[in-house]
């Protein structure tokens, strides 16, 4: 029998992966004096098409990044990855001020993004992609508009249920 440490242990899978996108220092000024804090915003995922994105906020940057990863394991999403390991179709991502277009690209391209897009789309599994970031550079807009296109596409056998049709018909 397991003991009760055990028991009660959070279940994190140890193949995700972690990769911190930004830290921020943030400045609160009151009567005192400025209080500072730290931002990070961490992307987390098993490059098998499940990615999250996290905020973490905290006096101490280590605590910042344990903060953020737990966030991204809450909010996890699943990406549908097709058999040349990219995207079933071409989506553009919105989110506050950034768009970012991500596009389907044939085996042997690679992962063709900036910095913050490029992070999310690595821990999603996704090999053969090209991106291209509109509006706002901002690197966490741009990190969540990436993730708003992703939880927005949709694999060929999903479409087809919706349509009431055979994958076939939809693929053609």
């Amino acid at each position: 029998m397991r003991n009760k440490d055990e028991m009660h242990a959070p279940a994190e899978a140890p193949e995700f992966q972690e990769k911190v996108v930004t830290i921020k220092r943030v400045t609160k000024v009151v009567k005192g004096g400025r209080n500072f804090k730290f931002t990070a915003l961490v992307v987390v995922g098993n490059g098998k098409g499940r990615v999250g994105v996290g905020l973490g906020k905290a006096i101490e940057i280590p605590e910042a990044i344990r903060k953020g990863k737990e966030d991204a394991m809450k909010n996890m999403v699943d990406v549908p990855v097709d058999e040349s390991n990219s995207i079933p179709h071409d989506i553009l991502g919105n989110y506050g001020g950034a768009s970012v277009l991500l596009k389907r690209a044939p085996e042997g391209t690679g992962v063709i993004a900036g910095g913050p897009a490029r992070n999310i789309l690595e821990l999603a599994g996704i090999k053969n992609i090209r991106t291209k970031s509109l509006g706002s550079n901002n690197k966490q807009n741009v990190v969540l508009a990436t993730l708003e296109g992703l939880k927005a596409l949709k694999s060929p056998a999903e479409v087809a249920r919706l349509r009431d049709k055979t994958i076939e018909e939809i693929t053609a």
